[in-house]
């Protein structure tokens, strides 16, 4: 495939529709101005928004002369000019960053130099952000040591130029990004031609002459350094004299729903106690719909103080302004923030302070500041890298490292570490990958936000270290001795030892998303399960996608449609030929014990998680923990991400603690009373389920067995079976479709209904002043009062929701789709022939209004009369169908921009939130919230991929104490990381013996129940009660339970629990209630009997 050219060139991009059915096949042409180099301050801010207009122009197919004149065609509101950036690639990355931040990264060039490790995660992770162009520099040649970390290069591109090799393999990443190379020694003039340049592989002097000119040049031209040296890592960022920040957080404004305020100097802000509120000291907030008090409506933005969970105070003197009636919302204004980058020059001398990653080592980054200038020394003067393991070398590089703390006057330091400089010297040559990943997406990240302001950029030095990842043994000198194999450069920091053991461990990765793409590359390069002992089984059980391509790297175009595992497994063998890996499709869950059985369990040595859903995190968590194998746990959303390590015995478990569950919104909020525009989304949602699939399911599920069905809806005989078949009925019956007109009726008849007619109903119902039983206002914050639409064909929104929800109701109904549906004047024809009946309010109307329910409950109406008159109805009509006549439910599929779902449901929430007075959305939004879309980048999940493979070499060295693990949480958008030991797993004891939540005892010899209540009371415990999963097998208080006493336990559950062990299993589980002498329970863990 062709690179696509990019809108924002002054070139003309050419989008193919997806419609290819259609006899007018149209294609969308964007013609946009050129964007300029950019650079940021308020004022070209607004000039860039301002020129990056994007024109949609008509154009026919190529069978039809140039001269052809189109009728408009209808779009989603909002969606017009968006066609510069393909939102099917790239939605998750869209959710975190935004249209105009991605504009921005489209235009972007970006210099690369030095294609180590590094360079080539950096470079991955731009390349697949879908920057305007990469050019990669390296004037040297590939060399054996290099495979230990670059996953482009292989064995033969060995002697190759390193940019040269990598071009191919990077640019399958992304066909829409121009990458070139530059081989030759690189001049400051030519940094001239990018937005950012990154070096990973470069001399101080010369960093303190590109930085120079880049820091003066004008615009300025964002610099960054950074190096992986073994187990070290540092970032040095310089984006210019005044670099403005225009989003620090990327976090939504925070907002509060007004409840009062008063006329005070300073006035007091209460909000209602829906949700919490997260305003800080110091916010600037605007006001809207304030009733009363209608001076703060003027959108100036004020300062707040004492800011609590549901209150603040706000600076301003209300005493003059008129009385607080009703209503009101609350919004934080986001104000962007200068900073002022000093060069390198002078911040090598003045560092400031540093970012801290992990406080248990808070004396490192200046020892490291330090030791990263002595090694540029060291290589300047000898021309090579200190030895690993020698220790002249490691001498040599302490002493020039004392020398330079020495010229730091006031501001050296005590205590330089020469153990620490040890292990920095020792590893100085090696490019780990983990590392290399790590700080792939740390610098990643600091490009984007060079190249868009968006989130707070890395201020400016920052140094990282992970020693505890070293073998707990000390290694000889001749461990470090290479072999003249890919892994040397591994071998150089961790000795041989540990590297046998890497390749022959068996590892289990649980997901092959975007996290499971990057553990195997990491452990390919690693050499994990790649040794004849080894063995790396993946498993996943989805398909590839076309969004997933914009963060699961190992994954093209012309996978999508095949199994994820079976495609990253073929990736991941061809980075490293050596790997054992066997590619699994099934789900891990209860129901594939048979793959999963206790023998696959028992052989492996580690387990990785890969997985997006808490659910099938905690099911591979008890099995860890039921096998006593360690689990590398990790996550991301958006730029943030989180490691958890579970190593047997030493930590807790993932299940030990548990977020909160989220918050659901009430029914009642939902159905009749929304106030923001998730609640628009989730009824929208519920309403397109209910339209589409569930009662063409239902109709289908009458129509292939009506006797059945009439059996179960009687039997059920509540009001759920009765507004099923309502359902039924109205589909077959009232609402039934036989002509596309039909559809467009139904369509502008739902309109009425959903915006007109229930809301009419609503506020008659509960009129403007109508009071609570407790006489206060009915509509008070948070309720919004609505307002009832009025249909115009003239109105784009009222006429894309007839045109999505006819093209649905079409398909539903097997009715073919024309042409014309798209063209606005002939859809409006269509309606206009639609007649609407005038709605008439009712009487006794029964709205929900109890806030506690979150579920639609149905009271039983035991109304059998009905239901059978029901049946009596539906039975005429199936008699008027044609045979075979079935319904074709639809299945809501988000990533599909073709099939009018995400229309639709932006349609729906859009309209019901015109109603309430609430901001609408547009369709990418709408399919962020509706569609419940994780928002994911590439960077962040290199970043914990990275973290988790160094906490990898501590497992599989197998003796490190639990204060050399680590967990993290990191931010990439603050930039935050924060490193801390796991937390222990909690200690029960009891005489003599103690056990955690990782012990099992075990009872071999098939035991009956009387042999196994003896075994316990040897150990003093007293059992009472013993159960096989939710089965009693014995208890003391049932005089017949002691007849089993004498019973083997395995018989005991299969005679009585019904157990059904299969051949593969050797044991069953029981848990036994206990007590000691003083009747005090005892939790005792979980009893294994071995019946085989």
């Amino acid at each position: 495939m062709l690179p696509r050219k990019r809108a924002g060139e002054g070139e003309v991009v050419e989008g193919e529709s997806e419609n290819n059915n259609n006899s007018n096949n149209i294609k969308d042409i964007a013609v946009t101005s050129p964007i300029k180099k950019h650079r940021f301050s308020a004022a070209a801010a607004a000039d860039l928004t301002a020129n990056n207009n994007t024109v949609a122009i008509g154009n026919n197919s190529s069978n039809h002369s140039s001269g052809s004149v189109l009728e408009p065609t209808i779009m989603a509101p909002g969606d017009a000019n968006h066609n510069d950036i393909d939102e099917d690639l790239h939605s998750r990355q869209l959710a975190v960053y935004g249209r105009e931040t991605m504009r921005l990264l489209f235009a972007s060039n970006i210099l690369i130099s030095g294609m180590n490790g590094l360079g080539a995660e950096i470079a991955k992770n731009l390349i697949l952000a879908g920057v305007k162009s990469v050019t990669l520099h390296d004037e040297g040649v590939v060399e054996l040591w290099d495979l230990s970390s670059n996953f482009v290069f292989s064995e033969n591109d060995v002697g190759k130029n390193r940019a040269l090799a990598s071009v191919q393999k990077l640019q399958e990443l992304n066909n829409a990004v121009v990458i070139s190379t530059l081989t030759t020694k690189l001049t400051k003039q030519q940094l001239s031609h990018f937005q950012a340049v990154v070096f990973t592989d470069i001399s101080l002097e010369k960093a303190f002459e590109f930085d120079d000119y880049c820091h003066n040049h004008r615009p300025p031209i964002s610099f960054i350094k950074t190096e992986v040296r073994g187990l070290f890592g540092s970032v040095f960022c310089d984006f210019g004299p005044e670099f403005t920040v225009f989003d620090v957080d990327g976090e939504d404004p925070h907002t509060g729903i007004i409840a009062s305020i008063s006329n005070d100097n300073p006035a007091l802000v209460s909000c209602v106690d829906d949700e919490r509120l997260e305003f800080q000291d110091g916010d600037l907030v605007v006001f809207s719909e304030v009733h009363g008090m209608t001076e703060l409506n003027d959108g100036k933005p004020r300062k707040i103080k004492s800011a609590r969970p549901y209150s603040f105070t706000l600076e301003e003197d209300t005493t003059n302004f008129g009385t607080y009636f009703k209503g009101g919302i609350v919004t934080q204004v986001k104000q962007p923030k200068v900073l002022n980058f000093k060069p390198l020059r002078e911040a090598l001398k003045d560092p400031g302070d540093f970012l801290l990653s992990d406080f248990s080592k808070f004396d490192h980054p200046p020892i490291l500041h330090i030791a990263f200038q002595a090694l540029d020394k060291f290589v300047s003067e000898l021309g090579r890298f200190p030895v690993a393991g020698s220790e002249e070398d490691a001498q040599k590089l302490t002493s020039i490292a004392a020398n330079v703390n020495e010229c730091l006057g006031e501001g050296k330091i005590e205590d330089i570490n020469p153990k620490l400089l040890r292990h920095f010297s020792f590893g100085s040559r090696a490019v780990l990958n983990p590392m290399a990943a790590m700080f792939g997406g740390i610098v990643g990240q600091e490009v984007v936000k060079a190249c868009s302001g968006k989130f707070h950029p890395l201020f400016q030095f920052f140094y990282f270290d992970s020693v505890e990842s070293l073998p707990a043994e000390p290694l000889d000198p001749s461990d470090f001795k290479p072999l003249n194999s890919r892994y040397d450069a591994q071998i150089s920091v961790f000795g041989s030892k540990l590297q046998k053991k890497l390749e022959d461990s068996k590892v289990f990765i649980v997901g092959s998303g975007a996290l499971g793409c990057e553990f195997l590359k990491n452990v390919a390069l690693m050499g994990v399960s790649c040794g004849s002992q080894g063995k790396l089984t993946i498993t996943d059980d989805d398909v590839i996608e076309k969004s997933n391509l914009s963060r699961q790297f190992l994954f093209r175009d012309w996978n999508i449609g095949q199994a994820k595992s079976t495609v990253a497994a073929s990736a991941a063998a061809s980075i490293n030929p050596q790997l054992k890996i066997e590619a699994l499709q099934n789900r891990v869950g209860p129901e594939t014990e048979n793959v999963f059985n206790d023998t696959f369990w028992e052989n492996l040595t580690v387990v990785i998680n890969a997985l997006d859903n808490v659910n099938a995190r905690l099911y591979v968590d008890q099995r860890c923990l039921y096998f006593q194998k360690p689990l590398l746990e990790s996550g991301t959303l958006g730029a943030k991400c989180n490691t958890q390590m579970v190593i047997p015995h030493l930590t807790e478990n993932y299940g030990a603690s548990r977020d909160p569950p989220e918050k659901q919104a009430p029914m009642c909020t939902v159905h009749s009373f929304p106030h923001n525009i998730d609640h628009c989304l989730t009824w929208a949602r519920s309403e397109f389920e209910g339209l589409l699939e569930k009662t063409p399911a239902e109709v289908n599920a009458y129509l292939s067995n009506p006797v059945e069905y009439a059996a179960s809806m009687r039997d059920a005989g509540d009001a759920q079976a009765k507004d099923n078949l309502e359902r039924i009925l109205e589909c077959l019956d009232r609402e039934k479709c036989e002509t596309f007109q039909d559809c467009v009726a139904w369509a502008r008849l739902r309109f009425e209904d959903y915006f007109v007619n229930r809301v009419k109903q609503l506020i008659y119902t509960f009129p403007e002043d109508a009071a609570t039983s407790t006489g206060a206002p009915f509509w008070s914050a948070p309720k919004r009062f609505p307002h009832p639409l009025q249909f115009s064909s003239t109105d784009p929104s009222h006429l894309h929701f007839i045109m999505a929800a006819s093209i649905l109701r079409a398909e539903t109904f097997g009715i073919a789709v024309p042409d014309q549906v798209k063209n606005p004047k002939m859809l409006a024809e269509a309606i206009e022939n639609v007649i609407v009946p005038d709605f008439q309010p009712k009487e006794g109307v029964k709205i929900n209004t109890d806030e506690k329910d979150t579920s639609l409950s149905t009271a039983s109406v035991n109304d059998e009369a009905m239901i059978n008159e029901l049946f009596y109805k539906l039975e005429l009509c199936k008699n008027n169908l044609p045979s075979g006549f079935r319904l074709k439910p639809i299945q809501f599929e988000k990533d599909d921009d073709t099939n009018y779902h995400m229309d639709l449901i932006a349609a729906l929430a859009n309209m019901r939130a015109r109603n309430y007075s609430i901001p609408e959305v547009d369709k990418l939004k709408a399919k962020f919230i509706a569609g419940r879309i994780i928002p994911a980048i590439a960077t962040s999940t290199a970043m914990a991929t990275g973290l988790v493979c160094l906490e990898l070499y501590k497992v599989l060295d197998g003796a490190h104490k639990v204060e050399d693990y680590r967990n993290t949480f990191a931010n990439l958008a603050l930039p935050l990381f924060s490193m801390a030991e796991p937390v222990p797993p909690k200690v029960m004891k009891h005489r003599e013996m103690s056990w955690t939540v990782w012990d099992r005892w075990i009872l071999r010899d098939n035991p009956t129940l009387r042999e196994l209540i003896q075994w316990l009371k040897d150990k003093g415990l007293n059992a009472y009660s013993i159960s096989y999963g939710s089965c009693l097998l014995f208890n003391s208080m049932f005089p017949k339970h002691k007849e089993r006493l004498d019973k083997k336990v395995v018989d005991v559950a299969r005679e009585v629990a019904k157990a059904e062990l299969p051949p593969y299993r050797s044991h069953l589980d029981v848990v036994v209630a206990c007590e000691d002498d003083e009747d005090n329970d005892i939790d005792i863990p979980q009893i294994s009997i071995y019946y085989r």
